[in-house]
C-alpha cells in the first residue's frame, strides 16, 4: 500500500514530466506553419523543414528554398518567379496556379504533386522528378521539350517522370 502511494505521488508525475519533455518538440510542430498571403520576396528558406506549410497566394519572387523539405506544402496561386528551388522536396504538395517563371527547379522532387495551371516560362527543370505529378497536358508537352537530366536523389530522369516520348 505504501509503495502504491509513493508511486502515485512521485514516480507517476516524474514519468509524465519526462514524457512531456521528450514529446514537447513533436507537439509544438503539430501545427503547420502558415505564410499564406505573405510578401516573402527574397526570403531565405534554404534547407529548412517546412512540411505541410502554407504559402497560398504568397509572393515569393526571388526566394531561396534550395534543399528545403516542403513535403505536403501548399503553394496555390503563388508567385515563385526567379526563386531558387534547387533540390527542394515538394512531394505530395499542392502547387497549382503557381508562377515558376525563371525559377530554378533543378533536381527538385515534385512526386505526387498537383501542378495544374502552373506556368514554367524559362524555368530550369534539369533533373527534376515529376513522377505521378498532376499537370495539364499542354504543360507536359511544353516541359518535355526542355526536359533533361536525372534527379540525384530519386534516380529518375526528368523525361521519364513526365512521361515524355522516348524519341
Amino acid at each position: 500500500m505504501f509503495m502504491q502511494r509513493l508511486a502515485r505521488l512521485f514516480i507517476y508525475p516524474l514519468i509524465l514530466a519526462i514524457a512531456i519533455a521528450v514529446l514537447r518538440p513533436t507537439l509544438a510542430r503539430a501545427e503547420p506553419l502558415s505564410f499564406n498571403f505573405g510578401d516573402l520576396k527574397g526570403r531565405d528558406f534554404s534547407g529548412q523543414e517546412l512540411r505541410g506549410a502554407g504559402f497560398a497566394k504568397a509572393n515569393m519572387e526571388g526566394a531561396n528554398f534550395a534543399n528545403a523539405d516542403l513535403r505536403g506544402a501548399i503553394f496555390s496561386a503563388s508567385v515563385l518567379r526567379h526563386a531558387d528551388l534547387h533540390g527542394a522536396d515538394f512531394t505530395s504538395g499542392m502547387l497549382d496556379q503557381t508562377d515558376f517563371a525563371n525559377a530554378n527547379l533543378s533536381n527538385a522532387i515534385l512526386v505526387d504533386t498537383i501542378l495544374l495551371r502552373s506556368t514554367f516560362d524559362f524555368a530550369n527543370i534539369t533533373g527534376a522528378d515529376f513522377t505521378d505529378a498532376i499537370l495539364d497536358g499542354a504543360q507536359v508537352k511544353w516541359l518535355c521539350q526542355k526536359a533533361q537530366g536525372t534527379n540525384s536523389k530519386t534516380g529518375v530522369s526528368t523525361k521519364e517522370s513526365l512521361g515524355c516520348d522516348p524519341s
